[in-house]
């Protein structure tokens, strides 16, 4: 996939905290993406979206943060370049897939969940945003990727799953993501 100043989006967990593993795991992805010419976007706010752009912005990288009023958290985090508000939740996570040209999910919650279920569910039915790839980073969703396996074998064709950020970034640089 050509970086060209290609988009994105990265969700994962508004929890983490500077030193948690998935922070640093955040912060390595944003910096990867970043050093190969991608631009960032997320969710604007802390946790995995505040790393995330951190490394970005540390590689001279570019960050989309989509952000939205009625979570009533106040001001996005300081390493986007660009802000792009939204009123409700459903239109946040409509901009997200819309921008984003690739996804990368890190550990999450219910929101991630959320996320992950919306671009594997496209993937999956084959609709517009079908060819685009989603590269799950760790282990975390294993579970849940292993419960879809036994309901749906073949909606596991829709996600690849790296190791790390290293692995996400050099899957999506070569192609090496299920594109059945």
């Amino acid at each position: 996939m050509s970086s060209d100043k290609t988009v994105v989006t990265v969700f994962g967990t508004s929890k983490a905290l500077p030193g948690d593993d998935v922070f640093e795991s955040a912060v390595e992805l944003g910096r990867l993406l970043a050093s190969r010419g991608y631009t960032i976007a997320n969710g604007g706010y802390g946790g995995t979206m505040l790393a995330a752009a951190k490394g970005a912005r540390q590689a001279g990288g570019e960050v989309i943060g989509v952000t939205c009023s009625a979570f009533g958290r106040g001001r996005a985090n300081e390493y986007l370049t660009q802000e792009m508000p939204t009123d409700s939740l459903q239109e946040r996570l409509r901009t997200l897939v819309e921008l984003g040209s690739a996804y990368f999910v890190l550990p999450g919650g219910t929101g991630t969940l959320l996320e992950l279920a919306q671009v594997w569910e496209l993937k999956n039915k084959c609709f517009p945003s079908a060819y685009k790839p989603i590269i799950v980073v760790g282990d975390f969703w294993s579970d849940l990727i292993g419960l879809m396996k036994q309901a749906d074998p073949e909606c596991v064709k829709c996600v690849a799953v790296a190791g790390g950020p290293r692995q996400a970034v050099e899957m999506l640089v070569s192609g090496a993501f299920g594109k059945d």
